[in-house]
C-alpha cells in the first residue's frame, strides 16, 4: 500500500520543484507526445540552480514584468513568476502549449503568446501586458538566433531597463567583448552603441537535456536610456560593418570596399574623424566608430 512506482511519485511531486528533474521531464515530455525540435534549437535546462539565479540577476522584483522567449517546458517562466508581479513569455513552438498547461498550472501571473519573436509587435505586447511596470527580458535564447533577437530588442528601443539572456559562451564572450580586445566584433559594438553588456556567469553543457556540444554563458544588457555615442543609428552601423567586412585589413581598405567608395576618399573621411588610416576595427572605440559616421554626413 505504501509502495508507489518512482515514475507515480514523481507525478505527485509539485511540479514547481520538479522542473529541472530530469525523471519529470522525460516523464511530463513523453506523455504529451514530444520530441526536441533541432531547427529550433531546443535543449532544456536540468540544473536546479541556474534558473533561481538568472531570475535574481535578470532583476525579477516586485512591481516588475518579465519579458521571456521560448518557455521550454517552464523552469525559468516558474522561477521569474516566483519574484515578478508578471511574466508573459513568447513561445513560438505549439506543442509546448499543453505541457506549460500542466507544468505552470499552479501560477496565475503568467501568460504565454504563441508566436515567433522576430514576427511579433514587440513594443504593442509590452504596452499591453506591462502597464504601469517595469520591463525586464529573461531568456534562455536558442543559439541559432541569439543575435538577431538581442539586436530585435536592442534596435527598437523598447521600455525595457535589461536583456538578460543564457547564450553559447563563444557569443557571450563576443557579445560583451570590450573595443580594442582581439575578440570585438560588429555585433560587440552594436550591443555597447545600445547597451552595457556585463558576462553574470557560465553553464556547463551537462546542464541541458539534451546536452549541447558547447558551454553556455548568462549574460545581461543594461540598456541604456539614450546611444553611448552621438552618431545616427543608419550611419554608425553602416561603418561598423564596413570596418568589420575584412578582418585582416585595414580600416582604409575596409571602409573604401564596405561602403563603395575611392580609397582617396576613404582616407579623406578618416582624416577628418581623426582615424589613422592604418588602424584596424577591433582598435577602435565607439567614439571614433562615431565621428567616423559623423564625417560620412
Amino acid at each position: 500500500e505504501f509502495y508507489k512506482k518512482p515514475q507515480q511519485m514523481l507525478r505527485q511531486r509539485s511540479f514547481m520543484e520538479q522542473l529541472s528533474n530530469i525523471g519529470v521531464i522525460r516523464d511530463v515530455l513523453s506523455r504529451h507526445g514530444f520530441t526536441f525540435s533541432k531547427s529550433l534549437g531546443q535543449n532544456f535546462l536540468i540544473n536546479p540552480a541556474v534558473c533561481p539565479r538568472m531570475a535574481e540577476l535578470g532583476g525579477a522584483g516586485p512591481g516588475v514584468g518579465m519579458l521571456e522567449i521560448g518557455a521550454g517546458i517552464g523552469v525559468l517562466t516558474a522561477e521569474l513568476a516566483k519574484r515578478a508581479d508578471k511574466v508573459v513569455c513568447v513561445e513560438i513552438d505549439t506543442r509546448l502549449l499543453p505541457v506549460l498547461d500542466e507544468t505552470l498550472a499552479g501560477y496565475d501571473n503568467i501568460e504565454i503568446v504563441n508566436a515567433d519573436v522576430m514576427q511579433v509587435d514587440l513594443s504593442a505586447l509590452i504596452a499591453e501586458k506591462f502597464a504601469g511596470m517595469q520591463v525586464a527580458v529573461c531568456a534562455n535564447l536558442p543559439y541559432y538566433i541569439t543575435s538577431p533577437v538581442i539586436m530585435r530588442l536592442l534596435e527598437q528601443r523598447l521600455p525595457i531597463r535589461s536583456i538578460t539572456v543564457m547564450v553559447q559562451k563563444e557569443a557571450a564572450q563576443r557579445l560583451c567583448a570590450r573595443p580594442g580586445t582581439r575578440e570585438v566584433g560588429a555585433v560587440s559594438i552594436a550591443v555597447r552603441y545600445y547597451s552595457e553588456p556585463k558576462m553574470l556567469f557560465q553553464v556547463s553543457r551537462g546542464s541541458f537535456l539534451p546536452a549541447p556540444d558547447v558551454d553556455s554563458a548568462v549574460i545581461r544588457l543594461d540598456v541604456l536610456p539614450n546611444p553611448a555615442v552621438d552618431a545616427p543609428p543608419e550611419a554608425f552601423f553602416r561603418v561598423v560593418r564596413a570596418a568589420f567586412s575584412m578582418r585582416r585589413k585595414t580600416l582604409l581598405n575596409c571602409l573604401s570596399g564596405g561602403l563603395g567608395i575611392p580609397k582617396a576618399e576613404a582616407d579623406s573621411l578618416l582624416i577628418r574623424a581623426g582615424v589613422p588610416s592604418s588602424a584596424r576595427a577591433e582598435q577602435l572605440d565607439l567614439e571614433q566608430f562615431a565621428s567616423i559616421a559623423r564625417s560620412l554626413l
